[in-house]
């Protein structure tokens, strides 16, 4: 049995097959459009989807919507009522969007999904799932646990912003909803608009900010903008938001309370956002913490799984999993909207259908996240020919130690292999690495390879088997949804001068024998390579480790700021001639800048707009 899942029309479009059960493929639209977030119908995803496994549309039992659209007008429509008159100009801008295509959803995906075949039969295919009932599905089905409880966290669905589930083989109930507008991801979206971030994007460079600030703001955002109680349910004050009926996050009201207009995001970041950026993070961390301390004594349950926007704060699952309350974290490496694809399939074939979980107790259904595009040696080599590229081909071990030559040299390493990622993080197979024991690797890589801030940080890919060694991590953390704190050995002692610097200023002060991915707070957002599912990156790994003695590297996603992660060799070559980087390995060719065409060399840099 063949099922297609889709998300789409919001934000992170994005397809899924499933064959009996199994996902067979996975990709977001925005890889093949270039368009960071791109929220259209996902053609594209789809297209590759049915392509990678053989079949047609006319060969689908199921076409499976991830959310209810007549559900979210109803949202709509009761929110704009109960607010009259104020919101008339949201609501006068909404409506009309809606009237002419979103209301009619349903025969505007058939007509978009007729135009792969299969005409006239596809609404007798067509399921719909609820927004949160996909993502509960996405964080259950394919975690490697047989019962789990289940906490879905995200801006909002149709009614629901946050969800908890009950997880039992092939069974998934949901026991509560907190619902629109109180929304513990667009409390942190108002601060990231508020600190001049976009949202729906920026919402990661927030938690990156964090650890430069402090939480001065916490108490007053406890105390005026969000009811907290013991058990995390929570009301926020809507005197103070603008995003229910408004164009905008925050309500005057906001900016008072904390003392100005939004940041410009063309104005300098300061000590003030810094602190907000820590402060709206910790009231997400003690949310977070919470709910799930009240799942823990509710339902006794070793297991918990995440998934919803916000469930890609790797800070805040860090402090679950050393809370101690779970044993165990399983979370959905598409969290956003793209893996509600995956979730609506999956809910169509064990809720709908009623096929029971095949579990092998130890890996999850997701396979690495590794569902996407690849392309065959001999394919690279035609495509890379084509685009102009000069490189040599090797085979396996004379390239490793190569790739290892140029990490080893410094050089900031592009790595094309496989299949590429699902969801938002690169983890080996679309990434840019580097050599983290380097002080200026990460200043390099932000500045002069993804053209983005200076804070930002990176994540170290680490040998599964050494995690310990480097991280106060215990357990697997395939998909970089951990962070944990650096070992005490590793840390550097700072001197005095360097301990009394505050902000941006604690930057460039290395922290540890690792220090292009220490954080200014020593912790790490962590990714353990495992052969299993990506044998060529934890080859490179083992040699890596074998060279210098280190078993960690740098990995970021080979993109720049505003791009969406590359996807196809061109997109790979163009990328690599546009930045500062200089060597790239795809496939078997390796590629050096200083040997290429300087003619082919683009300005990368405002290529994209800024995320």
């Amino acid at each position: 049995m063949h099922i297609l899942g889709i998300s789409a029309f919001y934000h992170d479009s994005a397809a899924v097959l499933l064959r009996d059960g199994k996902v067979v493929a996975a990709a977001q639209e925005e890889r093949f459009t270039r368009k960071k977030h791109d929220p259209g119908f996902p053609e594209n995803a789809i297209a590759y989807c049915l392509k990678e496994g053989g079949v047609g549309l006319e060969d689908l039992d199921h076409i499976v919507f991830n959310e209810k659209p007549f559900l979210k007008f109803e949202r709509l429509i009761e929110t704009y009522l109960a607010n009259a008159p104020r919101g008339f100009r949201s609501f006068r801008a909404a409506i009309p969007v809606w009237i002419k295509e979103k209301l009619f959803q349903k025969a505007n995906l058939i007509k978009s999904l007729e135009a792969f075949g299969a005409k006239g039969k596809v609404a007798d295919k067509l399921l719909f799932a609820e927004h949160h009932q996909s993502h509960a599905a996405s964080a259950f089905f394919p975690s490697p646990f047989s019962e789990a409880a289940v906490l879905t966290l995200d801006g909002v669905g149709e009614w629901a912003t946050a969800s908890v589930s009950v997880g039992r083989g092939r069974q998934l109930d949901i026991v509560r909803e907190i619902r629109w507008p109180h929304s513990l991801g667009l409390l942190y979206s108002a601060f990231t608009y508020y600190t001049g971030f976009k949202v729906n994007s920026g919402e990661y460079k927030v938690m990156g900010l964090a650890p430069y600030g402090e939480p001065k703001y916490a108490q007053l955002i406890l105390d005026h903008l969000i009811d907290l109680k013991e058990d995390g349910s929570f009301w926020l004050d809507q005197s103070y938001f603008d995003y229910a009926t408004g164009l905008r996050m925050t309500a005057p009201k906001f900016d008072a309370l904390f003392g100005g207009k939004p940041r410009d995001p063309a104005e300098r970041l300061t000590q003030r956002h810094m602190d907000l950026a820590a402060s709206v993070q910790k009231v997400t961390e003690e949310v977070m913490l919470r709910m799930t301390r009240e799942l823990a004594r509710t339902y006794a349950i070793p297991n918990l799984c995440l998934a919803g926007g916000v469930a890609l704060n790797c800070v805040a699952n860090g402090k679950i999993l050393r809370d101690g309350r779970f044993k165990n974290l399983w979370m959905q490496p598409a969290a956003g909207d793209a893996g509600g694809a995956v979730g609506a399939a999956l809910a169509a074939w064990h809720l709908h259908v009623g096929k029971d979980r095949p579990l092998n107790g130890a890996l999850d259904g997701m396979q690495g996240s590794f569902l996407g595009p690849a392309y065959a040696d001999g394919e690279i080599e035609q495509r890379l020919a084509a685009a102009g590229a000069r490189f040599e081909t090797h085979d396996e071990a004379p390239l490793l130690e190569r790739t290892v030559d140029a990490l080893a040299a410094g050089d900031a390493v592009g790595w094309f292999q496989g299949r590429m990622e699902f969801g938002p993080r690169a983890l080996g197979a679309r990434s840019i690495l580097g050599d983290p024991r380097n002080p200026t690797m990460q200043k390099t890589l932000n500045l002069r390879i993804k053209y983005r801030e200076s804070f930002r940080p990176f994540a170290p890919a680490v040998l599964d088997e050494d995690v310990a060694e480097y991280f106060e991590l215990d357990q697997p953390s395939p998909y970089m949804l951990l962070v944990a704190d650096v070992k005490r050995n590793r840390r550097r002692q700072l001197s005095e001068a360097e301990e009394q610097l505050f902000g941006i200023d604690k930057l460039n002060v290395p922290r540890s024998d690792i220090p292009a991915v220490t954080h200014v707070d020593y912790s790490a957002r962590i990714q353990t390579v495992h052969a299993e599912t990506n044998p060529r990156f934890h080859a490179l790994l083992k040699s890596w480790k074998a060279r210098t003695g280190c078993s960690v590297l740098v990995n970021t996603s080979f993109n720049v700021r505003g791009e969406p992660i590359v996807c196809t060799p061109e997109d790979a070559f163009r990328c690599f001639m546009g930045t500062e980087m200089e060597t790239l390995v795809a496939g078997r060719c390796l590629m050096k800048k200083d040997r290429q065409n300087p003619a082919l060399a683009k300005d990368y840099k405002h290529r994209f707009d800024p995320d």
